[in-house]
């Protein structure tokens, strides 16, 4: 069986990015690898390592050139080959399934894991529309999973709790945090990495046009109010950030 995983690449969560117009400049930013999709690819490996019948990991990326140090960073982890479809268009969620696909199928993938929530697009569309297109099952927001012969098992969050399942392979999995704790390259790796096949693809050879175009954006920023409060005393503290919270903030009734 072959997995295939997505990998995005977003800001770090504690950079600093620009504001330039109308949009974000991310020139000169700290990028790193989707944490939702980082759960994937670890997951992936964990698979492998666990006994799982695993023959090939193939990490995904489409996106710009940058988008190649993500992948990078998915091949020094364990990942066994890279494809990078180069492209500066923004891609909407279901428009991007349609490539997870048609990877998919040309690689003869068993297992899809991506990311349960794209931090980029803010959407959970991409499993369910991948899913849709291949007519697998699809199982989100992934806590616990284990490959037990053609089906794949494990726990999953829903509204009440949470709920054990049993599907058939294949199978597209979106993945979220809880389900691992990712592991950092080590240098060997990283060197091993630089050796290990990652092949670019053009945006055309899989007949994709992005559905959804961004015409205008706005920024939104707020000034800091500066305000400490004194926590000497619980009680007093308890009561005037309740107070900021209703009356300048505005945040509470």
């Amino acid at each position: 069986m072959n997995i295939l995983t997505l990998v995005r690449q977003v800001p770090d969560a504690e950079a600093r990015v620009k504001v330039a117009g109308s949009g974000v400049d991310l020139e000169g930013a700290t990028l790193v690898v989707d944490g939702m999709d980082e759960y994937g690819v670890e997951e992936a490996l964990r698979l492998r390592e666990g006994g799982a019948p695993v023959d090939t990991i193939i990490a995904l990326a489409v996106g710009p050139q940058r988008n190649e140090d993500a992948l990078r960073t998915a091949l020094a982890m364990g990942v066994d080959r890279a494809i990078h479809v180069e492209t500066d268009e923004k891609i909407d969620a279901v428009s991007l399934s349609k490539i997870v696909a048609q990877v998919a199928q040309a690689e003869n993938a068993g297992l899809i894991l991506v990311g349960g929530q794209e931090a980029d697009w803010d959407s959970q569309a991409l499993g369910a529309a991948t899913a849709e297109r291949l007519g697998w099952p699809q199982l989100t927001w992934t806590n616990e999973l284990k490959v037990e012969g053609d089906s794949v098992t494990g726990r999953h969050d829903v509204d009440e709790g949470n709920e054990s399942f049993r599907a058939p392979l294949p199978a597209v999995v979106t993945t979220q945090q809880g389900l691992n704790e990712p592991r950092y390259p080590t240098l060997p790796n990283i060197m091993k990495a630089k050796k290990k096949e990652l092949r670019k693809d053009s945006l055309d050879t899989y007949g994709v046009q992005p559905r959804v175009r961004t015409v205008n954006a706005e920024i939104q920023t707020r000034a800091r109010l500066n305000k400490m409060i004194d926590g000497k005393d619980p009680q007093a503290a308890a009561a005037e950030l309740l107070n900021l919270l209703r009356n300048e903030a505005k945040v509470i009734a």
